[in-house]
């Protein structure tokens, strides 16, 4: 797990292989203190396993990672957002974030509202049916407040802070963004609809349902 604050931003030294499966070599610093062999690091919000080496690390990206992220588009030289797995007792910055990405989101625009910039990402309807208003969204593995959402995109706004210690700040209209959504709202959708759940009413979590069992 993670939270979506960025402890710093790497630098992709290579990456072999293709859409079988890739390794990505990634210089780095702050995010190899204490990490081990077999670790988490979440790369631009994708959570992968490394093996670190002396100012690096590695990691392999399976072909279902490159298909639903925007790895695949990385090359030598590219920033990249990197945070260390959460560790016990740590501050929780930002929201619970899987590092499972949900899909591969597009800039459509990039606006200047004051401090702020106003960025609007492109995203599957079936994605932004999770999204709402003042919620918490992951991208690129930033965890975000949302300011607006319609039916083909959502907006974001970033502090200059943000956008100065992130991968966000070098965004432009058509980037690919990793998008993840709230963990929570997969779950709450998951006990309204029944689904296979067991004890839950085959007509989903209902009022009714709730009084019989005490609530």
């Amino acid at each position: 797990m993670f939270t979506g604050i960025i402890e710093e931003i790497g630098t992709v030294r290579s990456i072999r292989g293709g859409e079988k499966g890739a390794v990505l070599d990634i210089e780095a610093a702050k995010v190899l203190d204490g990490t081990a062999v077999g670790d988490s690091i979440a790369v631009n919000g994708v959570c992968l396993t490394v093996t670190p080496g002396n100012g690096h690390f590695t990691a392999d990206a399976m072909p279902e990672t490159l298909r639903r992220t925007s790895l695949c588009s990385l090359s030598a030289g590219s920033k990249v957002n990197l945070e260390r797995a959460m560790s016990f007792g740590g501050r929780f910055g930002g929201h619970i974030v899987s590092g499972h990405v949900d899909a591969c989101g597009r800039v459509a625009s990039l606006t200047r509202e004051g401090i702020a910039v106003l960025v609007r990402v492109s995203a599957p309807s079936d994605v932004l049916k999770y999204i709402a208003v003042k919620g918490s969204v992951t991208l690129d593995g930033v965890s975000l407040t949302v300011t607006d959402v319609d039916r083909e995109s959502l907006a974001v706004s970033l502090i200059p802070h943000t956008a100065a210690s992130t991968t966000l700040g070098l965004l432009h209209p058509g980037s690919p963004v990793n998008v993840e959504v709230d963990l929570l709202a997969r779950y709450v959708e998951r006990l309204l609809s029944g689904g296979d759940m067991g004890g839950i009413a085959p007509g989903g979590l209902t009022e009714a349902f709730l009084r019989e069992n005490g609530f």
